[in-house]
């Protein structure tokens, strides 16, 4: 069949069926066709463009530098009113935060003692407790500025912290320079006043500074030993509230090894002993005389000796927050009391009617490894094998002349002058 062209237009507006033909339109009728489509979009562009295509276009342009000026003038304003919304949300977000931490740690106490998952004790022998707590969950919206000053400092979420204001600056220099030489870069100093931020920026030590705080900042000003000392169980919180475990570090102390290397880190607490010997230290069963009972004359008692408040590691526990909770809200009661007595009192004391104890897993330093002045002076320097041993730190704390006591240590340890500690008595001189 052959095919057929029609064209553009054909007469009757269609093409014929097939086998039929259709006539072109003349010239004529096709400008009239096109004359007649013009007509019917011109009134199409009337209707829908009353005002003109040409005259909306120049009026906007000349409107145009008054309008960029509004809408520049509207974004700055919206930028700002941005700005302080968001600055709004990230408050509310920050208090949020806030209240599901405190949320968590309550829920943790509360879930604390419930046997939550049932439990089958094994074979005679092979039975054995949870030695440690669970972590607390971090939350740096307590301290963002802390929060960073952790990050930079501490290694695997550790480090050594200690308090100090313009009055010792002789030995935390000590201090601070035996650290450097044993090669511990994970510790911090929190600076009391601003003499003691000043040296240590003078010194390259890491520091931190806490705001502006009443009543803290008048005792660490101008408070002694014993003031200051009660202060870190108030500043360690927030610490572990971002998840990170401190060794409190008294600057009285002198260190020889990293004492990272040294920790067990199975309790919530890991304490240096102020006991001399394993069974002061670590604990003995004192035998209480008492002739008029007679036959009942003898009565077992079990001692042991005080944890040094000085120096001591703490983990991020729900435990450890209420212990130093506890510590600090007494000493704030009770101020004339001894933040060590109190320290202990907390740790050691069991529940019984009116008082509930505190629920928390400890363990005692190796006294040879973390050694108070009384187990040197007293002991160590006279023994020749013991004398051999290297610790990891020699805390001054059984001696008021600590400042010479420390630089004849270093003499001893570091320099190797085996007389240096020679002329020292075993305890400090009595004076009336």
């Amino acid at each position: 069949m052959a095919s057929r062209r029609e064209g553009p237009l054909m007469r009757g507006g269609g093409g014929g069926g097939a086998g039929g033909g259709g006539q072109p339109l003349s010239r004529g009728s096709r400008i009239a066709a096109a004359v007649a489509v013009g007509v019917a979009l011109g009134c199409v562009c009337a209707f829908l463009y009353p005002d003109g295509l040409l005259s909306r276009s120049s009026d906007a342009a000349l409107h145009w530098p008054r309008q960029a000026d509004s809408v520049a003038c509207e974004t700055s304003e919206g930028v700002t009113s941005l700005k302080s919304h968001v600055a709004l949300l990230e408050r509310k977000n920050a208090e949020f935060r806030k209240q599901i931490n405190e949320l968590t740690m309550k829920l943790q106490l509360a879930g604390q003692g419930k046997d939550e998952v049932p439990y089958k004790a094994g074979p005679f022998g092979t039975v054995k407790a949870l030695r440690k707590n669970p972590t607390v969950i971090p939350d740096e919206s307590i301290n963002p500025r802390l929060a960073k000053i952790l990050q930079q400092v501490a290694i695997k979420k550790e480090l050594i912290v200690a308090l100090a204001n313009s009055n010792v600056r002789e030995m935390l220099e000590m201090w601070f320079t035996n650290i450097k030489r044993v090669g511990i870069s994970n510790y911090l100093v929190v600076a009391l006043d601003d003499n003691t931020e000043t040296f240590c920026k003078s010194k390259g030590v890491p520091f931190y500074r806490r705001d502006p705080d009443e009543g803290i900042d008048n005792i660490g000003k101008v408070g002694g030993n014993h003031a200051v000392s009660g202060l870190k169980f108030r500043v360690l919180r927030e610490f572990l509230q971002l998840g990170y475990s401190v060794l409190l570090s008294d600057i009285d102390i002198i260190f020889f090894q990293n004492p990272f290397g040294h920790l067990y880190r199975d309790a919530d607490v890991e304490s240096m002993s102020d006991g001399h010997d394993n069974r002061t230290a670590y604990g003995f069963n004192d035998v209480f005389d008492e002739p008029s009972m007679g036959w009942a004359r003898y009565a077992h008692t079990m001692r042991i000796w005080v944890y040094n408040s000085g120096f001591f590691f703490i983990r991020p526990t729900i435990p450890s927050i209420e212990l130093l909770d506890r510590v600090a809200g007494r000493l704030s009661r009770e101020p004339k009391s001894w933040d060590q007595a109190v320290f202990n009192e907390e740790l050691f004391f069991p529940s019984h009617p009116g008082y509930e104890g505190l629920h928390i897993s400890k363990r005692t330093m190796d006294i040879y490894q973390f050694m108070n002045s009384k187990v040197l002076f007293k002991t160590v320097r006279k023994d020749a094998h013991l004398r051999k041993l290297k610790p990891v730190i020699v805390h001054l704390n059984y001696h008021p002349d600590k400042s010479d006591r420390m630089k004849a240590v270093i003499e001893f340890y570091v320099n190797g002058k085996q007389s240096a500690l020679e002329h020292f008595p075993d305890g400090s001189v009595i004076t009336d």
